[in-house]
């Protein structure tokens, strides 16, 4: 009677999932506003990650500070799988170079758990701009008498950074004009206030499908599957520009590695869903979930990658 006992106990934890603190939902904390391309990844993603989990998954936005309030949030939250972050590759792997205090620490206060999609870095133009190619665009700059002014989302995002690259390896005249997020630095593009801007493909699609921004290369390893025509920087002759603004989820430090790895499973299991792929694709997000150990490996990587880049320029917030 005992052992019966005993191993209706085990069967009944072996039950709970890795959220198994409460029957309420799973909150997926993303550092920017709706609409944006990480919510709406995230959003995609919540939904079959709760049936995976057989548990409601919630999105809850907590925008600023370029996600490192959402980070120190989730740094600070109940490590027993209830609360996790949806990241970018900025708060784990820029941050921590760009700012002397951050109220967390990417490494010790976080268990990655997957990454989810990667996205590539897309350089785009108005259509009135007469260049066919980014290394036309650069002969261009170099004949022009003003520099050309590329805006960014901001000092130290990824724009910035892989607009830095650009005109260290291309020998492009260029002028940072950093804005205050991806939208109104698009908009001024799509006015022609400004020259140029390097953004995820998830959050310019749209605007070069439909013939409003003209796509003048990838920074990326290999052409895009949605823009197969764009050649990458490297095809142009513009070698080692390489930039990807990834997302992946990361759980509180002290998360036990087994819920760490029910996680992943899940996170596997929705990314591998036909139907989460085919709407991830179709606005430019490629699925890539990962194990924690090979999402471990990207956010060291890319610190040290970014990390040098900001030391080398000395670049600073504003």
């Amino acid at each position: 009677m005992f052992k019966k006992i005993v191993f209706a106990g085990l069967l009944g934890l072996a039950s709970l999932g890795p959220t198994a603190h409460a029957d309420g939902p799973v909150r997926l904390i993303i550092a920017f506003p709706p609409g944006g391309p990480v919510d709406l990844v995230g959003r995609v993603l919540a939904e079959q990650l709760g049936k995976e989990l057989k548990q409601s998954v919630i999105v809850e936005n907590k925008a600023g500070a370029n996600g490192n309030i959402a980070a120190a949030y989730v740094a600070k939250a109940p490590a027993d799988g209830s609360v996790l972050f949806l990241t970018s590759v900025g708060a784990v792997s820029i941050s921590p170079a760009l700012y002397k205090d951050l109220p967390y620490d990417p490494v010790r206060d976080f268990a990655p758990v997957s990454r989810v999609v990667n996205n590539a870095t897309v350089f785009v133009v108005n259509p009135a701009n007469p260049a066919t190619d980014a290394a036309d665009f650069v002969k261009r700059s170099q004949a022009a008498s003003q520099s050309a002014a590329i805006g960014s989302s901001g000092i130290g995002s990824i724009p910035h950074l892989t607009l830095e690259m650009f005109a260290d390896a291309s020998k492009a005249k260029v002028l940072h004009v950093p804005y205050k997020g991806a939208a109104p630095v698009i908009n001024d593009v799509l006015g022609n206030q400004v020259n140029g801007f390097f953004g995820d493909v998830p959050g310019l699609i749209g605007h070069i499908q439909s013939g409003k921004l003209k796509a003048l290369g990838i920074a990326a390893p290999t052409r895009h599957p949605l823009l197969p025509d764009v050649k990458t920087l490297a095809e142009q002759g513009i070698a080692g520009v390489e930039s990807n603004n990834w997302y992946g989820i990361v759980a509180p430090a002290a998360t036990p590695p087994a819920t760490v790895e029910k996680l992943n499973q899940a996170l596997r299991a929705a990314l591998g869903n036909e139907a989460v792929r085919a709407k991830l694709e179709k606005f430019g997000a490629q699925a890539a979930p990962s194990s924690p150990q090979e999402l471990a490996a990207l956010i060291a990587a890319d610190r040290e990658k970014w990390g040098s880049l900001i030391q080398r320029k000395n670049i600073r917030p504003e």
